[in-house]
């Protein structure tokens, strides 16, 4: 892929393909750093692996982590969407506006923590979409190991889950909440355009979550999703403006 002159190289590090059309990784983190740059329309090159693998860039050994040139790494994707706005020269908010970009931001953090929660109770705890997301993530491992491993894994990310409060009180009480959730978000819509009426990180954090909330690695999830249509309008009109060229 080439670049502009005036542009350095950009590598995106981040998981395997998803392998399901029309969502480019199945950590809804990377999802939003690809969305981010295709809305930008910032060429970029991918580079696949465990998150591991690109520890020596980032600490943290998480993805996405976005290489800027030679020297520069960017992890975190808050962070990795304020490097993309200087790239690009412009801000996602057009025109921009402190209060709007403040509320946007705080937007951002709910879809990265608490729609993050759900989404991770979805794939790892719910034991029928369980086996789905290891035989996805884990697809280049043989099954008899894919399961040894794979249940390592998932009890480590169960106490995690607990920890912050997502699973605590089990599985009736963690799907009475999303719902509650969901039923907020569906007020909350628009009924056109974006979250805050111009394209924000708002809209890049809410789409993340809420997109690879409905495929197919969580049917009843995605189900409960569809079933708020006015939500569903609005990450389709996300997902139209990000998909890029």
């Amino acid at each position: 892929m080439t670049t502009s002159p005036s542009l350095p190289r950009l590598v995106l590090c981040e998981l395997a393909d998803s392998g399901i059309p029309g969502l480019e990784s199945v950590s809804p983190f990377c999802l939003k750093a690809h969305r981010a740059l295709k809305y930008l329309g910032l060429p970029y090159e991918r580079r696949h692996g465990m998150p591991g693998s690109f520890k020596k860039h980032f600490s943290t050994g998480q993805v996405p982590v976005l290489l800027v040139g030679e020297h520069e790494a960017v992890g975190d994707s808050t962070d990795i969407l304020a490097r993309l706005e200087s790239l690009a020269g412009r801000p996602f908010l057009d025109p921009p506006d402190a209060r709007l970009k403040g509320e946007a931001l705080v937007w951002e953090e709910y879809a990265d923590t608490s729609l993050a929660g759900f989404l991770i109770a979805a794939r790892w705890a719910d034991t029928h979409n369980w086996p789905l997301l290891r035989d996805n993530i884990l697809a280049s491992i043989p099954p008899p190991l894919r399961g040894l491993i794979g249940g390592r894994i998932r009890k480590n990310v169960l106490a995690a889950l607990v920890a912050r409060d997502v699973w605590r009180a089990g599985p009736d009480a963690c799907w009475r909440r999303f719902q509650q959730q969901l039923d907020a978000l569906e007020a909350r819509a628009p009924e056109e355009g974006f979250w805050l009426g111009a394209f924000s990180v708002a809209d890049l954090g809410l789409f993340a979550q809420l997109h690879s909330l409905r495929q197919p690695l969580t049917p009843w999830q995605r189900d409960q999703v569809s079933a708020r249509s006015r939500l569903s309008r609005y990450v389709d009109r996300v997902d139209a403006a990000t998909r890029g060229a």
